[in-house]
């Protein structure tokens, strides 16, 4: 049995055990130290007297990646992102944003939840985890929406669908994730995911919009706020823009020269400015503690499955699985935008069985070599292109679609993670009315993501200013 069979099996027995409910991190973590034994035994031609030997390289080339691999700065963006947007919480400037949206945008048909997702938007660039954004609105926003009428499973479903805008819009966890992996520069890729976010934002109010107007009683507009009153919320909404605009200094200077500082510099700096206004708001120390300690917690969850998952992939290095796979894709007689599709649906379908995190740490290693591929390469110019783009411009592109995808995840029977957060919060409220109630979204997520793939313009525009 060569390398490449090996992959195969182990692959296989790591789907299987992800299927039966095995945590991704402990799953690929096992099948990447099974691969590495197997790989080095099968060299000795699997002699009884070697396996010690294979069980000492394995455990020992195992042992290295999590320290080799997470003693990265740009990692540190992670925690500094997730505390930004605890510290925000607890600092009342969700409460004030979505406040300022709602005296702003209420009037229209489903104005509460348009200003959910405008405010949702907000929180999520001074926020990197989706699940925490959920979480957020799902306390301040729902009871606003059930107050005056709104059909509960359409406001769980607004609520659950909006929170996923943190996965795209910087500061974001995920993108972070993505350009290591692949080796790309996560100030551009961070730059990338603003235009996307803002127009999936777009896409959910233009639903909200049409729906709230075909049915009347879903979501009744609000009216009487006067002029005074809107001018009146938009102070306490101008923390949220400040920390913006020092994250995207820190990344790109839009009037020229060089950035400030570093992406890392910049998240750490965000953190700090946020932790100065929430205590200049009153935060106790008991909500700092919380603060600090959710951080922790969902680090913890991240770092444990990034840990996990490249001990699976440096199993895949030695089975050369990722060139084998970009090979076989290549060779493929159909075109590369029709595979480029073939895979993003494989991604909807993967999604339905796996957190959004663990699934792209697994796939990437094999997926992103291929698409490379079918583009023409790492090198690639834009004239001599697949896809009509230079090939750091297709890294990008590419990973603002997978992280879209992984949005979509968010939302998608049977485990949709933002669907069991909203739930957990609201216990008047079912799972399975918090998916009933995101159904319209797959149809707004999937016109977003074609639109994203026709045109990816959309995506690239920013990130090319930056050189």
């Amino acid at each position: 049995m060569d390398s490449i069979d090996i992959g195969l099996w182990v692959t296989g027995g790591l789907l299987v055990m992800v299927v039966l409910g095995m945590r991704v991190a402990f799953a690929a973590a096992l099948a990447g130290l099974v691969g590495l034994v197997w790989i080095f035994w099968s060299k000795k031609g699997y002699d009884p007297e070697d396996f010690g030997w294979a069980l000492t390289v394995a455990v020992k080339t195992a042992g290295q990646v999590p320290h080799s691999k997470v003693a990265s700065q740009a990692l540190s963006l992670i925690p500094t992102f997730i505390l930004i947007g605890y510290l925000a919480y607890y600092a009342g400037l969700t409460r004030a944003l979505f406040e300022a949206a709602k005296r702003w945008m209420a009037w229209v048909p489903g104005g509460l939840a348009v200003s959910t997702v405008f405010a949702t938007a907000g929180f999520a660039a001074v926020s990197g985890a989706s699940v925490a954004t959920s979480a957020v609105f799902a306390r301040i926003a729902i009871p606003e929406m059930l107050a005056i009428g709104y059909n509960k499973r359409f406001a769980a479903g607004v609520v659950a669908a909006a929170g996923t805008l943190a996965s795209l819009i910087p500061p974001s966890a995920i993108l972070v994730i993505y350009a290591i992996i692949v080796e790309q520069d996560v100030g551009k890729l961070l730059l990338a995911g603003f235009v996307p976010g803002a127009f999936s934002a777009v896409i959910y109010v233009a639903l909200i919009v049409g729906i709230a107007v075909v049915f009347k009683s879903v979501g009744p507009p609000v009216t009487g706020f006067t002029w005074r009153q809107r001018f009146a919320s938009l102070p306490g909404a101008l923390p949220i823009v400040f920390v913006v605009v020092i994250i995207i200094f820190f990344v790109y200077n839009p009037f020229g020269g060089d950035a400030w500082g570093t992406p890392t510099e910049g998240g750490a700096l965000g953190a700090f400015v946020v932790f100065c206004m929430a205590v200049l708001r009153g935060m106790k120390w008991a909500e700092f503690k919380s603060a600090l300690l959710e951080t922790a917690k969902l680090t913890v969850m991240i770092f444990t499955i990034i840990w996990g998952v490249l001990i699976y992939v440096r199993f895949l290095g030695f089975a050369d699985l990722p060139g084998a796979f970009s090979d076989w894709i290549t060779s493929l007689a159909m075109s590369p935008m029709l595979i480029l599709i073939c895979i993003l649906l494989a991604y909807a379908v993967l999604g339905m069985f796996m957190d959004a995190i663990g699934m792209l740490l697994l796939t990437l290693p094999v997926v992103y070599p291929a698409v490379m591929a079918l583009n023409g390469g790492e090198a690639v110019s834009a004239a001599d292109s697949a896809f009509g783009m230079s090939g750091p411009m297709c890294a990008i592109w590419f990973g603002i679609l997978v992280v879209k995808m992984a949005e979509f995840c968010l939302i998608t029977p049977p485990i949709g993670l933002n669907c069991f957060v909203v739930a957990g919060v609201r216990p008047d409220l079912s799972v399975q009315d918090v998916f009933r109630g995101v159904t319209p979204f797959f149809i707004a997520d999937a016109v977003t993501i074609g639109l994203l793939v026709a045109f990816p313009g959309i995506v690239l525009w920013l990130p090319s200013l930056a050189g």
